[in-house]
């Protein structure tokens, strides 16, 4: 069967937030651009569905911001609680963010991956190749990176581009090719996701539940709960032994409004093994190719933040790289701007991570007997103005990115 073979100036890897946003804003400025997702479509379960308020701001500044308001299924949530066992408190109120959006948006991932792919898809310099998995990158006789190999519906595709962007995520096909190892700062837990049902008078948006042994978050997502029951790194095979029955009863006592219905988890198909990393390059690009999001630092779950920064990297790489992509003045030499301007952010959140991990989750993790809110929140309900400053954190984040009008 015949190689086809693609002539574009961005080749984009991977149709998650970062690729999706960089094709938009690329495609707006004319620049030729093909965005290559290995997946058919975007129905499936994500770890992320929370978009952030600076996100939002982005989303506005394309013009987007009324449609993302009118998906059926997004909601607004300003404050984010976590229960103790000595009672709930409020950790994080966006409200009191100086903000258009002081609000995090629960959001299905695919609602949004959506709405991004059919933006990006009324520009005609936009391609979008789903059902299309990267398989190697292709060089010159120098070592430059000239594109992508895949593997698409009808066989084998070529892509040939000015520059390949890798947003595939933190098991980059892409960034294997090119024999690139992140630093790795450990990370003491794992996730182990499933479904619930969700019942009217549960409660909304987030809910974080703290106990003995670790914790768990339930994601609203209208009619279930998507569940992220945290539990020590490489513990998932213990969970297993102990069997389901034993599973099910941890998550009642973690949960207790969830104990009536745990037992829809009736089998370990249901539930999937999130393996958390966290990690980053010490250098983003090559000659031909940049990595951003993931595939450059993969971002603990603490805070949801990974989907934030991801968009962050995506806008900073439009801004600093799109004008030239757009009037053919790129070279490489462009290509170390975009790490000199997100290292910062990314250095910044992954230190607050990983302290968060070592002072707080892994603690929980080997706990014993009841377990208090710590002094903090108690300060915070003290003094509710304090926290804004989560929510900054959270929400807008370091060194928040805005977008250049389009062309």
């Amino acid at each position: 069967m015949d190689t086809e073979t693609i002539d574009t100036t961005v080749c984009v890897v991977g149709g998650g937030p970062a690729g999706l946003v960089l094709g938009l804003l690329l495609a707006r400025r004319g620049v030729p651009v093909t965005v290559l997702e290995k997946h058919a479509d975007f129905l499936r379960d994500f770890r992320g569905d929370t978009v952030h308020p600076s996100t939002l701001a982005l989303l506005d500044e394309v013009g987007l911001g009324p449609a993302v308001a009118a998906l059926p299924h997004g909601r607004r949530v300003r404050t984010l609680s976590a229960t103790f066992d000595d009672g709930r408190y409020t950790v994080v109120d966006f409200g009191r963010l100086r903000h258009p959006h002081p609000y995090l948006l629960f959001l299905p991932q695919w609602d949004f991956l959506d709405l991004l792919a059919d933006a990006a898809g009324r520009h005609p310099s936009f391609r979008l190749l789903r059902s299309t998995a990267v398989t190697d990158v292709t060089r010159d006789h120098s070592g430059r990176v000239t594109g992508v190999r895949a593997e698409g519906p009808a066989g084998e595709v070529t892509v040939r581009s000015r520059l390949t962007v890798a947003c595939d995520g933190r098991t980059s096909t892409v960034r294997s090719a090119l024999g690139l190892v992140p630093v790795e700062y450990g990370a003491p837990m794992d996730v182990l996701w499933f479904r619930i049902g969700r019942q009217s008078d549960d409660p909304v948006g987030l809910e974080a539940r703290v106990a003995a042994g670790g914790l768990m978050l339930c994601i609203d997502r209208g009619d279930y709960y998507q569940c992220a029951y945290v539990i020590a790194k490489g513990g998932y095979d213990a969970v297993r032994a102990a069997g389901l029955e034993a599973f099910r009863g941890s998550i009642a006592r973690r949960a207790p409004f969830l104990a009536d219905r745990v037992a829809e988890v009736a089998a370990w198909e249901q539930v999937a093994l999130l393996t958390v990393r966290v990690n980053r390059l010490r250098t983003w690009h090559v000659p031909g190719a940049l990595l951003i999001g993931d595939a450059a630092h993969a971002m603990s779950p603490i805070g949801g933040v990974g989907i934030n920064l991801a968009v962050q990297d995506a806008v900073a790489t439009d801004r600093l790289l799109g004008p030239r992509l757009a009037d053919g003045s790129f070279t490489d030499a462009d290509l170390p701007a975009v790490a000199r301007r997100r290292m910062l952010p990314t250095r910044l959140t992954q230190a607050v991570q990983v302290i968060a991990q070592r002072r707080v989750v892994d603690p929980l993790l080997h706990a014993s007997g009841p377990i208090n809110a710590p002094g903090v929140l108690r300060l915070f309900t003290r003094f509710p103005a304090l926290r804004a400053i989560p929510a900054r954190m959270v929400g807008v984040g370091a060194r928040p990115e805005h977008t250049t009008p389009s062309h």
